[in-house]
């Protein structure tokens, strides 16, 4: 990334353990299987992170398929290749998907999972780069989230109103669309695609006793977010430290419920496309 790009908002020392623990492989499968996914695809996992989705998508090409998974952090990708490298059907490389993937595919699956949600400014030149390297006739699955964060009940509403100000200086600051599970349709119309499917599935759905993995995804993204807008909580009752333990016991209350859709849309690329 350059000094002028956003950098990625969840960028902290423990982000590879996090997608790790917040990563279901038995939903990813369930998604990858309405995507179309089947043995002996040529595959690319586009923002791959600690390699646990590409892991999962390589059981389901087997045999005679490959996959690569790319991810622009050196941090992610070398445990990607430490933890899931050894599979000789699988390979791992560095690259920022904001760039053409020259000299790469082509690919008859492309897969982008909650990768577009951080990148608002360049979310349509990433799709285009990935159209770029798919082969006629492939498919390109696109896979986010909607209102990403943003539905709960019972906030408080002082509580509510911080969320919304993070969120807009998330966005503002760091490039993140809290959004774009709603764009995703019009991205591969526009790219010309054919029998475009859309499905939409709740991803987060909270209520009663919280799990411990999403009890620690969510506290993890709390912890992260938050101290990236101190301003915000100058007026705020006990400030950040106040804000962030409040929500914490927001999320340990079984009463809370909480919802996030998941917006899938695939397509495939016409024959005549360049």
């Amino acid at each position: 990334m350059t000094d002028n790009d956003h950098p990625y908002l969840m960028e902290n020392i423990e982000e590879a353990v996090r997608l790790e623990i917040k990563t279901d492989p038995e939903a990813v499968r369930r998604q990858a299987e309405w995507c179309g996914i089947r043995p002996g695809l040529r595959v690319l996992d586009a923002g791959c992170g600690p390699g646990k989705v590409t892991d999962a998508l390589s059981r389901m090409i087997q045999p005679e398929g490959w996959i690569l998974g790319v991810d622009y952090s050196d941090e992610r990708i070398g445990h990607a290749q430490e933890h899931y490298g050894n599979d000789p059907v699988t390979r791992f490389s560095l690259h920022d998907l904001r760039i053409p993937l020259t000299g790469m595919g082509p690919f008859d699956f492309i897969w982008a999972r909650f990768v577009l949600e951080y990148n608002l400014e360049t979310s349509v030149d990433i799709v285009r780069n990935l159209h770029a390297t798919l082969a006629p006739g492939g498919t390109l699955c696109l896979l986010d989230l909607d209102h990403n964060c943003l539905s709960h009940y019972q906030l408080p509403p002082q509580m509510e109103k911080v969320l919304f100000e993070l969120m807009g200086l998330m966005e503002r600051n760091f490039g993140f669309d809290a959004y774009v599970g709603r764009k995703l349709y019009a991205y591969l119309y526009d790219l010309g695609y054919l029998d475009i499917q859309v499905d939409m599935r709740p991803h987060h759905l909270f209520y009663g006793n919280m799990r411990q993995e999403d009890m620690f995804n969510w506290v993890k993204k709390v912890e992260v977010v938050t101290r990236r807008a101190p301003v915000l909580f100058d007026v705020y009752p006990g400030g950040h430290e106040g804000f962030f333990n409040d929500f914490r016991k927001f999320f340990l209350d079984p009463r809370r419920f909480t919802y996030t859709p998941l917006i899938m849309v695939k397509g495939t690329k016409p024959p005549s496309a360049e």
